[in-house]
């Protein structure tokens, strides 16, 4: 099953209009509409979010800002990654509005079978082309976390970690993420 669009030559008049129990976005003028996700999809979504946020927000190693599904403007395109994250030396401090325009440093997106299609598509692009220099491919019914790393204005798989296993990853790799929480 993949998700197609709902309007071409869109607006965001058009995607404010969408009933609030879908997610929302728009790639190349075009409207997609996903209903929320399922809840393996949100579970590990939830831990993941939790177990960076921990040791790399304040005091941890890098310094980051991550939000859980926050909506993102690169010009006429509007994306909501599942979890977004932000060196603080580029983004000190949340703006007050519904949305941000400034790229994040990283982004998961958690895939699903709807989804994954635009994740690995047109999401990916985007994310390219507005410098995201780090993006992980999160799939909990294959319990898989793929990173990819922004090469030669695309990004491209550096490695996939599997099940059980625990990772060191870019761009969080000071910190060891064992991956079994991610899907209980």
């Amino acid at each position: 099953m993949t998700t197609k669009p709902l309007k071409k030559g869109a607006t965001y008049d058009d995607l404010v209009r969408v009933p609030e129990h879908y997610v929302a976005e728009m790639f190349d003028g075009e409207l997609y509409a996903s209903p929320r996700p399922a809840v393996p999809h949100a579970r590990a979504a939830t831990k993941l979010a939790a177990k960076l946020d921990d040791p790399f927000d304040f005091d941890g190693p890098g310094g980051w800002i991550f939000l859980v599904e926050p909506e993102l403007h690169f010009g006429n395109d509007v994306l909501v990654p599942d979890i977004a994250g932000w060196r603080r030396e580029r983004l000190p401090a949340l703006p007050n509005d519904a949305y941000l325009t400034l790229a994040p440093d990283w982004v998961c997106e958690v895939l699903s079978p709807s989804t994954e299609a635009i994740d690995r598509g047109q999401k990916l692009r985007i994310y390219a082309r507005e410098g995201v220099a780090h993006a992980w491919l999160l799939d909990p019914l294959r319990q898989t976390v793929e990173v990819l790393v922004l090469e030669a204005g695309s990004l491209e798989p550096l490695e996939q970690h599997h099940g059980d296993a625990s990772m060191r990853a870019r761009p969080f790799d000071a910190v060891e993420l064992t991956l079994r929480a991610l899907w209980i």
